[in-house]
């Protein structure tokens, strides 16, 4: 009879100790691809908000609790997204930075609206994802509205083209931003071809020797980096001398070693200015690359937006989603990329894009609007 006891009162202290363990901390998850092809945007993600999380939880975390960091493989894929962050969500987490690419933050969104959990992503530029009327969904990223309209500025009024053709990659982020390109060319620039490729795809020489047929001075692409590299180097091989010209999903050094130095010299790439010339940047960039290496172009978002989430958590006082979104839309943040504050879609009031050129295989700011 006296063992039953001890092991009953074990068993309880075990119970026990673990809801204590579980209440100790306030997970946070992250969702992006942590695998395949786009890895290294997953890798930048994990090691912005890595920096972050260390920098809290030095400081006790938040609401005297530490911080866990539950993260998500969603694989680029919309479905894997969907399941990915429904787990998050029957796992406890209380906020979620991510998705990366817009294709997957759209759909996860519905998931994170539903539990009523806020959801901040560093880098889902397709306009749809804040037209959607959800209040916890932001973004500290720009919009393809925005991005599209300074590339069709600067094809209109810096380099004064005539003709170019528009590639996508058939994703919602990359059609998306190929049609925002489109729309503000109007009838100011011919465009001279228009289609897609597929994501994942190596050859894609049947539809640039299509395009080469038509003589554009300026291939513009919507997609991300492996996509573009290829599409580059290939072209180059094919003796397409068209200038080229893609998004934020392109400008990371995976672009360069995939398409080759020579093949890249000279695109052109729209994103944010450079963050190594903001003064507030500095600190983060410092311990980013004596711990990391290079700075990846979203790891800066990503450290921001988990700070923005865990500084609104501390601020309401609270994890309970409701209280922690009200208080993200009521907030002003003064992060590495300076002072953020959001609309009431959700997106920053301040979101300014500039082009950006390739040179001796690295990227530097060109041209701003």
């Amino acid at each position: 009879m006296k063992k039953v006891l001890l092991i009953l009162i074990a068993s309880i202290f075990i119970i026990l100790s673990g809801c204590q363990k579980k209440a100790d901390v306030i997970k946070i998850g992250i969702a992006g691809p942590m695998t395949g092809d786009q890895a290294k945007m997953g890798t930048d993600f994990k090691n912005g908000i890595s920096l972050a999380v260390e920098e809290w939880n030095v400081k006790d975390g938040v609401l005297g609790k530490k911080i866990k960091v539950i993260v998500s493989d969603d694989q680029h894929d919309p479905k894997q997204a969907v399941s990915v962050a429904n787990k998050m969500v029957n796992d406890g987490v209380v906020g979620v930075i991510g998705h990366f690419n817009s294709s997957c933050s759209i759909p996860a969104s519905d998931v994170y609206n539903r539990a009523e959990i806020p959801m901040i992503t560093p880098a889902s530029t397709n306009p749809q994802l804040t037209e959607k009327g959800y209040k916890g969904v932001f973004r500290v990223c720009g919009r393809d509205d925005q991005q599209g309209k300074v590339a069709s500025d600067f094809i209109i009024n810096y380099l004064k083209l005539k003709g170019v053709a528009i590639l996508h990659d058939k994703t919602t982020y990359g059609q998306g931003l190929a049609d925002e390109f489109k729309k503000f060319l109007g009838d100011k620039v011919k465009v001279v071809y228009y289609g897609g490729i597929v994501q994942g795809d190596k050859d894609f020489k049947m539809v640039l020797t299509a395009i080469k047929d038509k003589k554009p001075e300026l291939i513009f692409f919507g997609g991300i980096y492996p996509e573009a590299g290829l599409l580059v180097r290939q072209a180059r091989e094919l003796g397409l001398t068209a200038k080229f010209m893609s998004g934020d999903g392109t400008i990371d050094p995976k672009f360069i070693e995939i398409a080759g130095a020579n093949a890249v010299e000279g695109t052109y790439l729209t994103f944010s200015p450079d963050a190594k010339n903001i003064p507030s940047a500095k600190g983060f960039i410092d311990k980013y690359q004596s711990r990391y290496g290079e700075l990846g172009p979203y790891s800066i978002y990503t450290y921001d937006a988990i700070n923005i989430l865990l500084t609104a958590i501390k601020e309401a006082s609270t994890t309970d989603g409701k209280t922690v979104i009200n208080k993200l839309h009521s907030m002003e943040f003064s992060g590495a990329l300076g002072k953020i504050r959001f609309d009431e879609k959700g997106d920053v009031t301040v979101a300014p894009y500039v082009v950006w050129i390739t040179r001796a295989g690295k990227f530097e700011e060109y041209w701003k609007p």
